[in-house]
This record gives structure tokens, sequence and C-alpha cells, in this order.
């Protein structure tokens, strides 16, 4: 459970995140042609994460390298079908839905927040006829964020949310900017977006990505867990934090509906790199919203799409993918347009306080 201490000390994190330091022994000799992506991952345990896996696939075929533990007090490492909270990469997920539902007549990226959700989004400063879709997956819409309230309340873990009651947190907050006039990352604007889904559909975001997406694409490893339910089912790597100084502490308990649309997803490597392949390929949309999800705005880091980023590679041209960051786990998926594709997790933070660079390592394995 989180506690006041470890709330406050990471509020204002762009994602949930939080931190970790453990000792544990790095792996053994770099592997072949991916040495340099072994020493990524050996730096990040040596730096004091407990574990760190990054699974690719090339046109050799599908490769691995792995530090450290899946589970302090073991030898065992992360392996690349161990079931992990993948956070923000749910995003590309809960975009690709809301595309779906463009494709059925049933959304309009162009409509206002108020056509979906009359009432949700008013006052302080906001107006929802002004808002739209497009923006909320863009995260261009102006909604501050309500992380970094979440993070201070010590109950936060303690119970089931109500997406709603996420919403009024991040409203409390006055905009950040006019709709349309800059770029701000919301969990908010997503957790939105679960909410158009279910109001249009009359069912959860969890049942629509499952019919839509998990089963159709065969994602055997991947679950959006019900509110309240907090486990990680199946093989899975266990999730730490620690203060300096102090024990590592499991939090790969997570309640499930604080993220929600935004980040709540479970999944593995070969999961999310088949996703986004499947997705880049046109096998999850047709080609004009695939082209719409692409066009990218200039964001934090790399260019934003919908719901998707495009990450340029050192070695030349870009990949496509996301980043996700929760209590216990930084993640990143990044595809390329000829196939090669990567996945990366560390499960805790360095002994110093700060993120692995997940991004940095899926570089090395890309290129």
């Amino acid at each position: 459970m989180l506690t006041r201490k470890t709330t406050r000390a990471v509020a204002g994190s762009m994602v949930l995140a939080l931190g970790c330091v453990a000792t544990v022994p790095a792996s053994a000799e770099p592997r072949g042609d991916h040495a340099d992506v072994q020493a990524v991952v050996d730096g990040f345990t040596a730096a004091g994460a407990p574990g760190a896996m990054v699974y690719g696939q090339d046109r050799r075929g599908r490769w691995s390298v792995a530090s450290g533990t899946r589970e302090v007090g073991t030898d065992r490492p992360i392996r690349p079908r161990d079931r992990v909270r993948v956070a923000s990469n749910t995003k590309m997920l809960t975009a690709a839905v809301v595309l779906q539902l463009v494709e059925d007549g049933e959304v309009d990226l162009d409509a206002s927040v108020e056509e979906y959700l009359p009432g949700l989004v008013r006052g302080n400063g906001y107006d929802g006829t002004k808002i739209t879709v497009r923006q909320l997956l863009q995260h261009t819409s102006g909604m501050a964020d309500y992380v970094a309230d979440v993070l201070a309340d010590p109950d936060a873990n303690s119970h089931p949310w109500r997406p709603e009651e996420l919403v009024a947190i991040g409203l409390s907050h006055p905009p950040l900017f006019a709709p349309g006039a800059g770029w701000a990352y919301s969990n908010t604007g997503y957790i939105v977006l679960g909410m158009i889904v279910e109001a249009v559909t009359g069912n959860d975001l969890g049942t629509e990505i499952t019919d839509r997406l998990i089963r159709p694409l065969g994602l055997g490893g991947t679950t959006y867990p019900e509110a309240g339910d907090k486990r990680i089912r199946g093989p899975h790597a266990h999730g730490y934090f620690a203060f300096p100084g102090q024990p590592v502490m499991d939090i790969t308990e997570l309640e499930p509906s604080l993220p929600g649309a935004a980040g709540s997803l479970i999944s593995t490597g070969p999961d999310l790199t088949k996703f986004v392949k499947a997705l880049l390929s046109g096998k999850v949309l047709r080609p004009d919203l695939l082209r719409q999800m692409r066009t990218t705005v200039p964001a934090r880091g790399y260019d934003y799409g919908l719901g998707i980023g495009e990450i340029p590679l050192p070695c030349g041209g870009s990949a496509w993918g996301h980043a996700g960051n929760l209590p216990g786990f930084d993640t990143f998926t990044a595809v390329t347009e000829d196939g090669r594709s990567v996945f990366v997790v560390v499960n805790g933070r360095l002994s110093d306080g700060s993120v692995a660079d997940t991004r940095h390592a899926a570089e090395e394995a890309l290129c």
C-alpha cells in the first residue's frame, strides 16, 4: 500500500511512478550480437534496479537479454513472457478502441466531450463543448493531470476509484492552456476517453479492449484488470521500490482503477510488440484512421500522434510506440516499419531514485 511518505516524495511525476533501490547480481556474459543491449541492462541492475529485460525481434528472429531478478531473493531473471504492468502503453490500446468506434460511426474525432458526456467537463475554466475527442487522444486538450493528487493520498491504493472521481481531481486544477493551443501529457484526458467508450458502447473499457484487440490478435498474456483486482495473474515479475537505506518494498499489487484507461493494462513483451506490429500493418484500423493516428505534433521526448509516439532513432529512421511508468515498473515499446521490434522492462528505480533509461535500451536494441 502506498504510504504518505512515499506518495509525497513522488508527487508531480508525469505518470504514476515510484522509486526503487535494490542490490542484485547482474547477468552472465553478454550475448552475441546484442552485447551492447546486455551492457545497458547490466548497467541498470548495477545502478540498483532489481531486474531488467529486453525482448526484441529482427530479421534473424526473436531474442532477449536480462539482468538481475524478477523477484528479489531469487536468481530468476525476468523472462519475455513474464507479465508486468505496462502503464501508459495502455494508451495505445485505448486509442485504438476509440478509433475503431470512429470507424463504426459511433464516435467523431472532432466532436466535443460534451456530446458524449454532458456536464462532465465544466467549471474552473473548463468547457467540454470546446474540447474534442482528437485533443484528448493527442494530449492537446489542456486538461490538468490528476496523478500528483492521487499520489498525495495515503489511502489511494486501498480502494477502487470511479473514473468520475479521477476526472474531478484533474479538473480541480485550472486548464494548462486553451484546447488545441499546446501539448501537455494528461492522464485525465485518457480517463475521459475511457468514459466515452463506455457511454457509447454500454460496456466497460476492459471488455471493449478484450473483445476488439486482445482476443482477435491472440494476446494471451494481456489483461485489463477489473477494479479491485490488484494481483497480476499468471507468471509475472514483481515490482519494487525503496528509499536509500530502507528495505526493498514489493508493490506488485496495485489498484487498477487508479491508472484506469490511462495505464492499467497488464501485458508482456511478445504481446505488446505483436499489437504494435498489427497496428502498423493495418490489421487494427483502416488506412485513413491509421494515418490520422500517426499524424503527430511536437511533444516532450518524441512527437505524439493519437495515443502513440514517433520515436526518432539515432541510427536513422524512426519507430512507433509508447513509454510506461507505474509503481514498480518502467517499460518501453517500439516497432519500426521494417518489422524490428523491442520491449524493455525494469522492475524498479535506480538507487539514486532516477528512472532507468528504457528508451536508450530500446534504441540500442533497434539500432
